[in-house]
């Protein structure tokens, strides 16, 4: 009989969890994974039948969800264990390994660059937002996510997240897009919908907060997790989120469409 330790790592398909990266398939990390596909799912229309450039497609599934309705999809990661996986776990994708500041395509070459949950990331959010444009054909979409700095670092200007570098608000995120010469097409929030926000008060206010008690000072996949939280987590899905333009401040994550001049 497999343990659920052995089965969490066979969900992984053996790619790192770094405590960062949203992998599929494991219970503890739903809510993040849910979280993000309801972004991917919320920016679908704008890759279909285009050729669409991932830049840092992560586990892979974004690319794949983007795969079943654009015309081609190239995913890029610098991370070679993580371009061996998803070469091997998404058919019908393109997938290269590459660094972000220097896009290994043609100028004008591409309808759509989507970048998920990444520009966080960055050092040179300017430069990677040129080689964007660089590579866009005229008209060429930029969609964009990134958490919102004014709920997810609320108190300071720098990122208690180890991993991020500059996080945006949404009027620096507008900002920092116009100044590439991008037109802002669209600035929406993602927010909870009304099963997320009843987890909310059945936890105390903050089911994000519920989570990271279990999870802080752990090591990734090694905290023992309540049941009945560990199965409410496990129950969100996409659908449980809500993507709109109100109240834009008070989002979780920010979602642009950017429009290349």
């Amino acid at each position: 009989m497999s343990t659920p330790a052995a089965e969490a790592s066979a969900r992984a398909d053996a790619l790192h969890l770094t405590g960062e990266r949203t992998v599929p398939g494991i219970p503890e990390e739903n809510y993040w994974f849910r979280r993000h596909e309801a972004a991917y799912l919320a920016l679908l229309p704008y890759c279909a039948d285009a050729v669409v450039l991932e830049a840092g497609c992560g586990e892979g599934y974004g690319a794949g969800l983007i795969a079943k309705h654009a015309q081609r999809v190239l995913a890029l990661d610098y991370d070679q264990p993580t371009t061996v996986h998803v070469a091997r776990r998404y058919s019908g994708i393109g997938v290269a390994r590459g660094n972000l500041a220097f896009l290994p395509v043609a100028t004008g070459s591409i309808d759509v660059v989507a970048n998920f949950q990444v520009i966080e990331h960055l050092w040179d959010q300017g430069g990677f937002l040129a080689e964007c444009h660089r590579v866009l054909k005229p008209g060429g979409r930029l969609i964009v996510t990134t958490p919102n700095r004014l709920t997810f670092t609320p108190d300071s200007d720098t990122p208690l997240n180890p991993y991020h570098t500059r996080e945006l608000a949404p009027s620096e995120l507008d900002t920092l897009l116009r100044e590439a010469d991008f037109d802002v097409e669209l600035l929406h929030g993602l927010h909870h919908g009304p099963g997320v926000r009843a987890l909310d008060e059945r936890y105390g206010g903050s089911i994000i907060d519920a989570q990271l008690e279990v999870v802080m000072g752990q090591l990734p996949g090694q905290a023992v997790w309540p049941e009945a939280l560990l199965g409410d987590i496990a129950a969100i899905r996409a659908e449980d989120f809500a993507v709109h333009g109100e109240d834009l401040d008070a989002s979780l994550d920010l979602v642009a469409v950017a429009v290349a001049r």
